[in-house]
C-alpha cells in the first residue's frame, strides 16, 4: 500500500496489475471491492488520497485526474480510468465469469444500468460541496443549512431508490452479489450515515448487511474500511 506521500503520477504499466488512488472508505472502495471479488484484490497498488481532506490532497491528484477527484484507476496497460460507475461497469463486462453485473441483453440489464447511473448522478454528487461547502456556499454562516439540507436530500434519494427497485431476492439484482450491491453498501456508509439509511430505505438495508457479512470481502473490510465501534451511526 502506498503512503500518503506517494505521488500521483501512474507508474509504469505492470503485466496484470492495477493502480487504484483513492483513501479508504471513498469511491475507491466498491472498485477495490469489485477487484476483490473478482480475483484480481492481491493485483492491486493502492494510492490513498483524501480529497475531501482539502487543496493539498486534491492537488495530489490533478495532474491524473484534472477534476482533481478519486478514484482513479490504471489500468494494466496504463490506460486511465475515472468514474466509479464507469469503472465497476467496466470490470463487470471485462469479467462475466465473476457474475457480478447483468450481461447486455439480460432481463435485467436495464435496471442494472438504471440505478448504477442513479447513485452517482442523485446521491454521489451531493458530496461534491459536502466535502468543500465553500464551493457553492461561500457564506459561513449559511454552511450549516446547506449540510443539513444535503443530507435530507440524500436520505430522500435513499427512500426513493428503495421504493421503486424491485424487492431484493437476495441481492438487489437477484441471487448473486454485485456491483450494484457493492456500490449501495459503501455509499450507504456516508452521510447520513447507515442507522438513517435502515430507516430510509428498509429493503435495502438487508441487502447491505449481507454485503458486510460477504465471507471473501472480510479482510478486505478490515483493511480498506473498517466497523469500527459506533460506525452505523457514524462514530
Amino acid at each position: 500500500m502506498a503512503s500518503p506521500s506517494s505521488p500521483t503520477t501512474p507508474p509504469s504499466a505492470a503485466p496484470g496489475r492495477y493502480t487504484l488512488y483513492g483513501a479508504p472508505g471513498s469511491g475507491a472502495t466498491p472498485v477495490h471491492a469489485a477487484l476483490t471479488l473478482i480475483g484480481l484484490g492481491d493485483q492491486v497498488d493502492t494510492v490513498d488520497i483524501a480529497t475531501w481532506e482539502g487543496d493539498a490532497e486534491r492537488d495530489r491528484i490533478a495532474d491524473l485526474n484534472p477534476m482533481r477527484q478519486v478514484p482513479a484507476l490504471v489500468l494494466p496497460s496504463g490506460e486511465l480510468m475515472t468514474e466509479s460507475a464507469a469503472i465497476l461497469i467496466w470490470l463487470g463486462d471485462r469479467h462475466p465469469e465473476a457474475g457480478l453485473c447483468p450481461a447486455p441483453g439480460d432481463a435485467l440489464r436495464a435496471q442494472y444500468l438504471r440505478w448504477m447511473v442513479y447513485l452517482p448522478a442523485a446521491i454521489y454528487s451531493m458530496f461534491w460541496v459536502r466535502d468543500d461547502p465553500a464551493r457553492l456556499v461561500p457564506d459561513k454562516a449559511a454552511q450549516p443549512a446547506m449540510l443539513e439540507r444535503s443530507a435530507e436530500r440524500v436520505a430522500h434519494c435513499w427512500h426513493l431508490m428503495d421504493t421503486q427497485i424491485d424487492p431484493p431476492s437476495p441481492y438487489l439484482l437477484g441471487e448473486r452479489i454485485g456491483m450494484l450491491d457493492l456500490y449501495v453498501a459503501v455509499m450507504s456508509r456516508w452521510t447520513p450515515c447507515r442507522e438513517r439509511f435502515y430507516r430510509e430505505a428498509p429493503r435495502m438495508a438487508e441487502v447491505v448487511k449481507r454485503v458486510d457479512a460477504e465471507p471473501r470481502l472480510a479482510a478486505f473490510w478490515a483493511e480498506r474500511f473498517p466497523f469500527t465501534p459506533g460506525w452505523e451511526r457514524g462514530g
